[in-house]
């Protein structure tokens, strides 16, 4: 595959959900317009079993540099991630084994394919950072360790907040921008992609790699999907968007945003161009509803991620589950032999709640109901019949069917 240089496609790349460029935009425009093949990665820790929507933001921009027709490789780091990474964390992180590592990661890649491709001409790589961390001497980390000063980490903000707080700063965490710097040279590569909270580990491989190999090295840090509060979408936030959520959740969570995320939604996490985007605003601005703009960047959102099929079946839901509150025509169904139960244990039989605990506060908390009808009593009695529909919250549905057996 050749490297393309056109020129608005690299002005793209180098603009949309963009944050810093490092040593500076203009250097690497520069090395996109030579035309020369460049390699460069994205390392994402296996802190979890799945992938959620800000890894997405990344992995959309490796995209737009494999479109080009660079390297990318996709670094799972199986050896940091045991370290956990201590980047906007007020308290230390889990640390994981290698095993539990290994299996977080194992679907990693089927999550992404829709966004990069693994065959073909220019496929993308999946490589692994215990294949040179693992194997370091303590006389290696030593040497990294003469690269940096006690007072360049003293300095990361979080740090900072947890001697004021009080609260402990470990060692290793210090040794962790120090190991993903170290990927960096490990692998050779002319740049690097990620979050801009992670700007300080990435900038320390380009330390590393000014040092040990006299080569330069890019830096891209992308902007964040945060909501008004500045809180980012993720895990720790409580507020995640797995790449392995169902359509319908997925068009669902994206509904739920806030109106002022919409114009970042739909840079960070979609293709609509930046022109039609900056025509919405202009739009919302002379008066149309944002929920009009909103309902298409849920619709967005999912074909991104999840396909266009599952697009148009999210999107079928939510006006019929949601809007219209109809009753779905695809749902769980699950048979029983007893003509009757009680409706906390028929909604764990059910699998809408995890246990009896949660059943008794959904019910009383009135987010349960029985043939569209509201039970509010835990102690209520629902007679299955011919057949019943439980419904949890707004979007959880169940036909429980008599087993005659």
């Amino acid at each position: 595959m050749s490297v393309s240089t056109d020129p608005s496609a690299i002005a793209n790349l180098l603009t949309r959900g963009v944050e810093n460029v490092y040593p500076s935009r203009e250097y690497l425009e520069a090395r996109l317009r030579e035309g020369k093949q460049l390699t460069l990665y994205c390392g994402y820790d296996p802190t979890a079993p799945t992938l959620h929507i800000g890894h997405g933001i990344t992995l959309l921009k490796l995209r737009q540099f494999q479109d080009l027709g660079h390297k990318i490789i996709m670094l799972i780091g199986d050896f940091t991630g045991m370290i956990g990474d201590p980047t906007d964390k007020s308290a230390t992180r889990k640390r994981l084994t290698h095993d539990e590592a290994i299996a977080n990661c194992k679907r990693y890649q089927d999550q992404v394919v829709s966004i990069l491709r693994f065959d073909g001409d220019n496929a993308a790589e999946m490589r692994f950072n215990n294949d040179w961390l693992g194997k370091m001497s303590f006389a290696d980390v030593v040497e990294l360790a003469a690269h940096f000063t006690v007072q360049q980490m003293m300095e990361r903000d979080m740090f900072e907040r947890r001697i004021e707080e009080g609260k402990p700063i470990y060692l290793h965490e210090f040794l962790y921008p120090l190991m993903q710097g170290y990927d960096t040279v490990a692998m050779d590569v002319d740049g690097e992609v990620g979050g801009n909270d992670q700007t300080f580990n990435m900038l320390a491989g380009r330390t590393l790699m000014k040092e040990m190999k006299g080569k330069e090295k890019f830096v891209l840090t992308s902007k964040l999907l945060v909501a008004a509060d500045g809180k980012k979408m993720g895990k720790s936030e409580g507020n995640m968007i797995s790449l392995e959520d169902s359509a319908e959740d997925m068009f669902g969570k994206v509904m739920r945003w806030e109106d002022g995320m919409i114009d970042l939604g739909y840079e960070l996490c979609t293709r609509v161009s930046l022109e039609e985007i900056a025509a919405m605003r202009d739009a919302r601005a002379a008066g149309t509803n944002p929920r009009d703009h909103k309902l298409r960047l849920a619709f967005e959102v999912t074909r991104t991620f999840l396909g266009d099929k599952a697009a148009e079946d999210g999107r079928a839901y939510f006006s019929q589950v949601i809007q219209q509150r109809q009753t779905p025509d695809d749902m769980p169904v699950i048979e029983i032999r007893e003509p009757e139960m009680n409706i906390v244990d028929l909604l764990v039989r059910a699998g809408l709640t995890e246990s009896k605990s949660e059943a008794r506060r959904v019910v009383e908390e009135g987010g349960v109901t029985v043939e569209q009808q509201t039970v509010r009593d835990i102690s209520t009695i629902v007679k299955i019949g011919t057949g019943v529909t439980i419904q949890k919250g707004k979007r959880h549905f169940t036909r429980v069917m008599p087993r005659n057996d």
